[in-house]
């Protein structure tokens, strides 16, 4: 039953504790039950947002110039690393890449030959010759280049699970017509979303919406 404490007349309980007051022991219980769920929060958010982070989507940002005037320097890009397990990459996607000559390195470039196919770069124009198209399709890539030229004088082959690379500055980018035909498993993703400038945020089209079209020669 309560009794005085002897020093204020204050009631205090057979606990010892004055009456409306929370024990050590209490507290503590509240404290560990607060971090276990706390913890418990965290593993189950782990859980989703790293499979999300390693297996799905990957935040990159754009260095250099060499993909202008489409994307520019810093910008910050989402890539969907899922699609390519279910998909092939298709011509006028725009992928991120391990540089095949230093796999550190990661580059951003569009897709314009694909495996199988004959690439040719003359008088400033890309011609692809496939089985559909055994004499050649000059490709349109007005869409997205406008009237830029483009520099070189290729003829490649491409093997099965090859893929020639690039950039939209044709004058300002070391691609495939430098380094070579990118293998299929140098490729991380296909680029997804704009996540900065927050003016050009938002998810980028496909190669339809680029206006790639093909024309035989």
């Amino acid at each position: 039953m309560p009794v005085s404490n002897g020093n204020n007349g204050a009631p205090v309980g057979d606990d010892g504790l004055v009456d409306g007051g929370v024990s050590p022991v209490s507290l503590i219980k509240k404290a560990l039950g607060f971090v276990g769920e706390l913890l418990h929060v965290v593993i189950i958010s782990l859980a989703i947002i790293l499979p999300i982070r390693y297996f799905l989507i990957q935040p990159f940002y754009v260095k250099g110039a060499s993909m202008e005037p489409n994307f520019y320097d810093h910008e910050y890009l989402i890539i969907d690393e899922i699609s390519y397990r279910l998909n092939e990459p298709q011509r006028g996607d725009i992928v991120v890449f391990r540089y095949p000559n230093d796999p550190r390195q990661f580059f951003i470039k569009r897709v314009i030959g694909l495996p199988g196919e004959r690439l040719v770069v003359s008088g400033g124009q890309v011609t692809i010759y496939n089985q559909e198209n055994p004499d050649g399709t000059l490709l349109d890539e007005s869409g997205y280049l406008g009237t830029a030229f483009t520099p070189g004088d290729e003829d490649v082959e491409l093997s099965a699970g090859e893929y020639f690379l690039m950039g939209d500055n044709r004058t300002a980018s070391m691609d495939s017509r430098s380094f070579g035909p990118v293998p299929e498993g140098f490729v991380i993703g296909r680029v997804w979303f704009r996540g900065w400038p927050p003016e050009k945020m938002g998810f980028l089209p496909g190669p339809a919406e680029y206006g790639i079209g093909e024309n035989e020669i």
